[in-house]
């Protein structure tokens, strides 16, 4: 049995790969980060706007409602002044409802588009990864970069050797567009699903 085990694990042959270098330096994952980062920059700009026409409507909710005090006029005009001012209060408040919806919805827009993303991008690291690792008769390819539920290394040691990595990176950037290609960069940010911030994955 001893013999036989010893036999197996011979003829298996594993190799590793950095599944964060090579999602973080996968042309098409920043040609993708790009097109999200301005979906999430148009947001914002639409969401500043609204918030700015909020502010001036609440500036003039406020003057509206400090004139309905003035014992200079008239009670018929502070009534009049009044019944302005509610109707006042009621559309900050429809404004400040469509904003909350708004802004819940650009969170929303964002999540699904980064959620594609990454899919779609690590659909094509998997095939090239596989493609390699049959091309060089490994039986199993392990993620170094993966963390285990206690957040540390699941691949606690391998010296480097059989790293399939690199030769993936070179086969999924193949045909990429020169500008998008720079492996000794830092490791790309990816915008979150928080609106109006962005951290790294």
């Amino acid at each position: 049995m001893t013999f036989l085990s010893s036999s197996a694990l011979a003829q298996t042959k594993i190799a590793t790969v950095d599944l964060r270098k090579l999602f973080d330096n996968y042309y098409k994952t920043k040609l993708a980060q790009a097109d999200i980062q301005e979906r999430k920059e148009s947001l914002e700009k639409d969401d500043k706007a609204m918030l700015d026409d909020f502010k001036k409507a609440n500036d003039e909710y406020q003057q509206l409602l400090a004139q309905t005090g003035d014992q200079a006029i008239s009670d018929d005009e502070r009534d009049r002044r009044k019944q302005a001012a509610a109707d006042q209060l009621k559309e900050l408040q429809d404004r400040k409802t469509a904003i909350d919806q708004y802004e819940r919805q650009a969170q929303a827009t964002l999540s699904d588009q980064l959620q594609r993303m990454r899919d779609k991008v690590l659909v094509d690291i998997q095939a090239a990864v596989t493609a390699r690792a049959k091309a060089g008769g490994y039986s199993i390819v392990l993620d170094t970069a993966a963390q285990s539920i206690t957040s540390t290394a699941v691949v606690v040691y391998h010296d480097g050797e059989d790293d399939l990595t690199d030769d993936v990176l070179k086969q999924l950037n193949a045909g990429a567009p020169i500008d998008t290609i720079d492996t000794s960069a830092p490791a790309a940010t990816t915008p979150t699903t928080s609106f109006m911030n962005t951290n790294s994955p």
